[in-house]
């Protein structure tokens, strides 16, 4: 995913308003964790000189979002409310960033037991600049249909407050 994370976390936090969960800072929480797994971009260029795959990472795991998720659902269930609300949404955000990584991003899905790397789809590599094949896959129609879902409904949230 290049251009869908974000948007991806703006539908989360409809979603889950439309379930009737209430939080101001909902969205908020959606948003920074549909994005905090690609922090990891910071060191993989300023550190790491890009000698090994961002998504090898840590931040990257689906266990290190699924216990996240789970510490998080617990403290909700012990707190009823409160900033666990958030911190469930910022988790789940993080896992659904990991997750739509794993379409064609090569995600390490059992880490860390396992470094073998998993993707739903390949991306071939045939034209110049590499970040050009993943632009001409089909799975950017995928990243382009939640853009378009999510700008549509921030148009129409728009729209009613006026």
């Amino acid at each position: 995913m290049f251009i869908a994370h974000i948007p991806a976390g703006y539908l989360a936090a409809r979603g889950a308003e439309r379930c009737g969960i209430k939080h101001r800072l909902l969205m908020a929480a959606c948003l920074l964790g549909s994005i905090t797994p690609d922090i990891d971009l910071l060191y993989f260029y300023l550190v790491d000189a890009c000698r090994h795959h961002h998504h090898s990472y840590f931040i990257h795991w689906p266990i290190v979002w699924l216990g996240l998720l789970l510490l998080s659902l617990l403290w909700l269930l012990w707190k009823r409310g409160g900033a666990a609300v958030p911190a469930v949404a910022f988790s789940a955000a993080g896992l659904l960033h990991v997750a739509l990584d794993g379409v064609v991003g090569d995600i390490q899905l059992f880490a860390p037991w396992s470094d073998e790397y998993y993707a739903l789809a390949t991306v071939p590599a045939r034209y110049q600049p590499w970040w050009l094949n993943f632009f001409l896959h089909w799975s950017m129609g995928i990243e382009l249909l939640i853009c378009a879902v999510a700008t549509w409904l921030f148009l129409l949230r728009l729209r009613k407050k006026s």
